[in-house]
């Protein structure tokens, strides 16, 4: 079993999907775990008491990370409430799609904004945290859409791939602070998020394009996360992980 005894670890947009199945798996490691969320306090809530009944210890915050000043007041409350910051997860994000033909500015401004700048603002607000408590590791979660591109969903699959060329800077330079900085790359995962998507693609197609055989699942993702957050990978960084069935094998 994975250790995170004794770490605090911050997760942006920890209320749903797969940041909130790799909050109740870092709890359940024995993180102390601050679920952010921006919409939906009822979800978010509910796992903090899910954690919190299982014996763990959760605080749930408000934020907008995407919003120039929201992340740092969130993260200096969760320091405050939890104690000092092991880890970072970044999972607040949309997935959204349009072809070049209908996209506008607008909708690529607001894809960029909440994927790219909420990313940007999330580590530049838990650095000094992670650097105050002899280091830590930051988890981005970006996709393979970032590595492969995809038609109709460009402006994310554009979002992504920054976010993997911010993580591998970042990873730089922050290494001397011991800070490790990571991505996970998920495939289609069974998400209320890509849900519709799923559906409107359809759920045979995209499951012929795993060779395992299913469509993932946020603890898949999880399990990656809490491996990058552990003393076990105390020895990787600027790596992207992807967990995608084996989906990149056929092309």
């Amino acid at each position: 079993m994975i250790d995170l005894s004794g770490k605090h670890v911050f997760v942006a947009g920890g209320g749903r999907g797969i940041g909130a199945s790799a909050a109740r798996m870092a709890a359940a490691a024995g993180a102390a775990v601050t679920i952010n969320y921006l919409k939906n306090a009822e979800t978010a809530k509910k796992l903090e008491q899910e954690i919190i009944e299982a014996g763990g210890l959760a605080l749930t915050v408000q934020a907008d990370i995407s919003q120039p000043g929201e992340a740092q007041v969130a993260v200096q409350y969760a320091v405050e409430k939890l104690g000092p910051l092991g880890g970072l997860v970044v999972s607040a994000g949309i997935f959204q799609g349009l072809s070049l033909g209908k996209m506008t500015v607008e909708f690529w401004d607001h894809v960029m904004a909440v994927n790219v700048r909420g990313t940007f603002l999330a580590v530049q607000a838990a650095a000094p945290y992670l650097d105050a408590n002899g280091g830590g590791s930051i988890v981005i979660y970006t996709s393979t859409a970032g590595q492969r591109g995809s038609a109709v969903y460009s402006a994310y699959a554009a979002s992504k791939a920054a976010q993997i060329m911010f993580m591998r800077s970042m990873a730089q330079e922050l290494a001397g602070e011991r800070i490790r900085v990571n991505c996970i790359a998920p495939a289609w995962t069974e998400t209320d998020m890509a849900e519709a998507s799923i559906e409107a693609i359809g759920r045979e197609a995209i499951m012929a394009g795993f060779p395992l055989g299913r469509i993932g699942q946020p603890a898949d993702v999880a399990g990656a996360t809490a491996f990058l957050l552990s003393d076990l990978a105390s020895f990787i960084t600027g790596s992207t992980i992807t967990v995608d069935g084996g989906m990149d094998m056929r092309g």
